[in-house]
């Protein structure tokens, strides 16, 4: 398989394969925080990552959402489906934490009645900004009308499935952010990955926080968090 640096991100490192149509996307142990501000190598967390986003992904594909994943290749690699990313970070927000809270002046740990959706503009350079629907279709022209409307649905969907799965295993999920993509038909993928990395996942009885929080906020063990993820949901990390 010949592999050609396409990318390298904060997490991650994105790899050409013989097929135009794959890519490989390679998980680091990087950790970062606050736009790239924070950062640390913490061993092992790129392993975590990649078996979590795995077991995610295939439970979003049996519940027919469609995602760039097709195979974990190895305990850093996966295989997916090259797409071109969508410049949207799409935030689902089931309770009240972190940049929310902090904006809007209100405590952490407030259930939602009814999940909120926040869109953020993928760009670095001005720290992910916060922005509106009418923004990312009639200004950035990032998606139209019809594409937003079809990502948020199938958010709201993920959302779902995702709750269930940590809500059987005892984990509240507080929030998650995701991305998604155009492959070469012009079919809306979900891209990225699904981990501790991206989510806000809280021990249900304790509220222990078991996901990158305990990087930002200097709180340590997140690896230990991070295996306590798999652990529930019974993942064997070879």
């Amino acid at each position: 398989m010949s592999e050609n640096k396409l990318y390298e991100g904060k997490a991650k490192v994105l790899y050409s394969t013989e097929n135009p149509e794959e890519i490989i996307q390679y998980f680091k142990d990087d950790a970062t925080a606050f736009n790239n501000k924070i950062k640390d190598v913490i061993a092992s967390k790129g392993i975590l990552n990649n078996y979590i986003s795995e077991y995610i992904m295939l439970e979003l594909q049996k519940n027919d959402i469609p995602t760039h994943f097709i195979k974990r290749i190895d305990e850093r690699r996966q295989l997916v489906k090259k797409c071109k990313i969508i410049p949207l970070e799409v935030i689902i927000r089931n309770t009240t934490a972190g940049s929310m809270a902090k904006r809007l002046g209100i405590e952490e740990g407030i259930d939602i009645k009814n999940p909120v959706l926040d869109l953020c503009y993928k760009e670095d350079a001005l720290n992910d900004p916060l922005i509106n629907e009418d923004q990312a279709v009639e200004v950035l022209k990032a998606v139209t009308r019809a594409e937003l409307a079809l990502i948020r649905k199938l958010t709201f969907r993920i959302n779902g499935i995702l709750q269930k799965i940590f809500s059987d295993i005892g984990i509240k999920l507080v929030d998650f952010k995701i991305e998604f993509g155009f492959d070469s038909q012009n079919n809306i993928l979900l891209a990225d990955e699904i981990s501790p990395d991206s989510c806000r996942l809280w021990d249900a009885k304790t509220n222990d926080k078991l996901d990158k929080d305990r990087f930002r906020r200097g709180l340590g063990g997140l690896v230990e968090a991070y295996t306590e993820v798999a652990n529930r949901l019974n993942i064997k990390i070879d």
